[in-house]
Parts: structure tokens; C-alpha cells; sequence
């Protein structure tokens, strides 16, 4: 069975950065698309950012482009998103996942992941 734990979670000033972490265990990491998504108190879950199964490609959600860099170390078994110029609309439970059939920009859905970690809180103060 696959694990997801994030980290690097916490309070964070405006215009400041962050850089979370995935940690990955039970399954063969390199197999595996992995995707960041998040969550504000009565919203919808939104995509963030992915990256393929090699770290060839990553892909970006349209308010984070620019901002956030997604990568991963198969050697490590870990992803990372690291987060620049933060705003408070920033702030949310944000999830790591998993997917067994990632194909390019289906890594956008949610649908693709098969596993998701329970997440780490990210609030972003002015």
C-alpha cells in the first residue's frame, strides 16, 4: 500500500516562501506521477502543480504559475513544492498524491491520483 506524508507546512508572512515536502513509501516512487493539490475552508480542492514519473515535465494551476516549482528525487522518495511570493489567498490544507496512470496533462485531475496523503496546513498572514 502507498503512504504519502507531507511536511514543511506553517505560518508565513506574506511575499515570503515555503517549501514543502512528500515522502513517498510502499511502491516503487519512480513509477509513479505525483501531484500537489489544495484546499481552503469552503472551497473546492484545486490542482497545483504535478510532475511525471521522471521529472521531465511539470505542470502548474494558472493562480500558482510563476510562483511555485514543483520537483521530485527519486533517490530520496520524496517531492517538493517550493512556494515564492506567497499571498493569502495561498492559504489552505495543501495534499500530495499519487498516480499509478499519469499521461502528460491528465496529471491535472484529480481523478488520476490513486493515493493521497492527509495533508499540511500552509496560512499565509499579511
Amino acid at each position: 500500500q502507498v503512504q504519502l506524508v507531507e511536511s514543511g507546512g506553517g505560518l508565513v508572512q506574506a511575499g515570503g516562501s515555503l517549501r514543502l515536502s512528500c515522502a513517498f513509501s510502499g511502491r516503487t516512487f519512480s513509477s509513479y506521477g505525483m501531484g500537489w493539490f489544495r484546499q481552503a475552508p469552503g472551497k473546492e480542492r484545486e490542482f497545483v502543480a504535478a510532475i511525471n514519473w521522471i521529472g521531465s515535465m511539470t505542470y502548474y494551476g494558472d493562480s500558482v504559475k510563476g510562483r511555485f516549482t514543483v520537483s521530485r528525487v527519486n533517490t530520496k522518495n520524496t517531492m517538493y513544492l517550493q512556494m515564492n511570493s506567497l499571498k493569502l489567498e495561498d492559504t489552505a490544507v495543501y495534499y500530495c498524491a499519487a498516480s499509478p496512470s499519469a499521461s502528460g496533462s491528465g496529471l491535472r485531475r484529480g481523478q488520476a491520483y490513486d493515493y493521497w496523503g492527509r495533508g499540511t496546513q500552509v496560512t499565509v498572514s499579511s
